[in-house]
């Protein structure tokens, strides 16, 4: 199955090299590019990608006004890919509510080639949150300086099993389907049929959003390992 894929950034080089990048694999194609935020949301809505490369900070409207305006669409848009934040370490902030709006995750402009490919892969087979180590401190730090956690989201977490709350807690740690599957002595497919039990109980869209749930409810702490 071929991902379709479109690239929002002011920077007509960076659209071009990963333009060129992406549709040189043979399982991804790009259909389509925009050089801000405005002009990606009717891309997006016009083309129908899968996943959506998405900068952060860009002229008309910034990415996480069009992440928002993508993943949030008006009564009657049905269509909505996945969004693959596009930052430098200067803009975590943006990240942080990016992840909050529904978006599945972040990459470093500067990451190697080998890693846009495989993020674009991952986010469209449903995954989330790459180079998750980075993520965890990311989103530690900003919910350390939000304020406490919401009760309505803490007793939320009444809903869940032991076993589902302990999975979340991994998911937020950091730890991918493999190394929750070896901590916990499971299958992995029974780890996936934990974490869509924790997304349809706490009517969340992915793991990205799972991950900020479990901070903002308090489930854990910034700084623990």
């Amino acid at each position: 199955m071929t991902i379709r894929v479109i690239i929002v950034d002011d920077q007509a080089m960076v659209r071009a090299g990963f333009a060129a990048l992406l549709s040189a694999q043979p399982d991804i194609d790009v259909v389509g590019e925009a050089p801000d935020g405005r002009a990606g949301v009717a891309v997006a809505r016009s083309t129908h990608p899968d996943v959506v490369l998405m900068d952060v900070r860009m002229p008309e409207m910034d990415g996480l006004a069009a992440a928002r305006g993508i993943l949030s669409p008006p009564p009657g848009v049905v269509h909505r890919p996945k969004v693959l934040m596009l930052t430098t370490f200067d803009v975590d902030d943006y990240v942080y509510e990016a992840l909050r709006a529904g978006a599945s995750g972040f990459l470093l402009k500067d990451a190697p080639p080998a890693d846009l490919i495989a993020a674009v892969r991952i986010v469209a087979g449903g995954e989330a949150l790459l180079a998750p180590s980075v993520t965890r401190r990311l989103i530690a730090d900003f919910a350390a300086s939000r304020p406490a956690p919401r009760r309505d989201r803490s007793l939320r977490l009444n809903g869940l099993t032991p076993r589902e709350t302990e999975v979340l807690e991994l998911i937020a740690r950091g730890l991918s389907n493999q190394e929750i599957a070896g901590r916990l002595v499971l299958a992995e497919q029974t780890v996936k049929t934990h974490i869509g039990r924790v997304l349809a109980k706490l009517d969340l869209r992915d793991r990205a959003q799972a991950v900020v749930f479990a901070y903002e409810s308090g489930l854990v702490t910034p700084g623990e390992v």
